[in-house]
């Protein structure tokens, strides 16, 4: 699967390559398995696609770079396993969250970056969970699922954002930053925070695969390398005081007479990702593994997964 995976990107990106001239605009596609690790789980935080497009805008003032971006992505949740005998084994809620969203990132001349997001989504059956598992396990031969029927209901989700990251040292071949976040919705609402050390040939914060801010609107001259390779590694300490893949609506009380099954986060998780990051003139990607701890005490061991992202540069 990860085969087929790294030839479809490639042959899009290359196709696309044809037509390159400049580095103003992105197109970047990501996407998240459990599976990918190797170890043959498919629980919790289970699948994940995004497709983004970036472009550059004319920064000003204090900024050194100015990027507006568009998203559309899907997460998938399902307990310890797909397919479930009855709802006693649901130790995390079957749910999944689509949406649509938009990013402004200011990038400025001190090295440090704020990101703000907004995104309009749905959880529940419309968000499209079930369809989109049971096709990728037929098209792959897995195992026959059962326990969609207890998905959280469906409910629309309105999600603001913002994440800011500040370098804090550097030397030749090493930097550290802080990097943080903090949401606010009836979906998510919660805050995380934590170092991000990087290793190798890496750029300032202001053009780099790590604030994905990689397209520019005009030329960056005193980059510390002509392209990016770097291995990264960045824990984290999140709160979390709202999640409606867990606890269901918001807004509206829990149906008795339904199947849904919700059940209660923990109010801090810890997490660790450990990855790796590369550019060329044109391409950039992002590989890395990441580790959380349970997000509710029902869960029988924590979890992890592996995303990978792909991007390309064009005028």
């Amino acid at each position: 699967m990860l085969n087929k995976l790294f030839l479809t990107l490639l042959c899009l990106f290359v196709t696309l390559g044809l037509f390159a001239q400049t580095r103003t605009h992105e197109f970047a596609i990501q996407t998240d398995n459990d599976s990918y690790l190797g170890q043959g789980s498919d629980r919790y935080y289970t699948n994940g696609i995004f497709f983004y497009y970036r472009k550059a805008l004319k920064a000003d003032n204090d900024l050194q770079n100015k990027v507006l971006g568009f998203e559309i992505g899907q997460k998938m949740y399902n307990p310890q396993s797909g397919f479930v005998p009855n709802a006693d084994f649901i130790d995390r809620p079957f749910a999944a969250y689509s949406y649509i969203g938009s990013t402004l990132n200011l990038l400025y001349k001190n090295e440090s970056n704020l990101k703000l997001s907004a995104q309009i989504g749905l959880v529940g059956p419309a968000a499209g969970g079930e369809p989109i598992q049971k096709l990728i396990h037929n098209t792959f031969g897995f195992y026959h699922l059962n326990g969609w029927q207890y998905q959280i209901r469906n409910d629309v989700q309105l999600n603001l954002g913002a994440e800011y990251n500040k370098l804090l040292a550097r030397a030749s071949w090493i930097d550290l930053s802080l990097a943080s976040y903090a949401n606010l919705g009836n979906g998510f609402t919660g805050a995380g925070v934590g170092p991000l050390l990087r290793l190798g040939n890496f750029n300032q914060l202001f053009n780099s695969v790590s604030t994905q801010s990689t397209v520019s609107a005009q030329d960056q001259p005193g980059l510390l390398h002509a392209h990016e390779i770097f291995f990264y590694y960045k824990p984290q300490v999140n709160g979390v005081l709202y999640d409606a893949t867990i606890q269901g609506s918001l807004l509206r009380s829990h149906d008795p007479n339904s199947l849904e099954v919700t059940l209660n986060k923990k109010p801090v998780i810890f997490s660790n990702q450990l990855g790796v990051a590369f550019t060329t003139s044109r391409f950039a990607f992002d590989i890395a593994a990441i580790f959380h701890t349970k997000d509710v005490e029902e869960m029988l061991r924590s979890h992890q997964w592996a995303s990978i992202t792909g991007a390309y540069r064009f005028k």
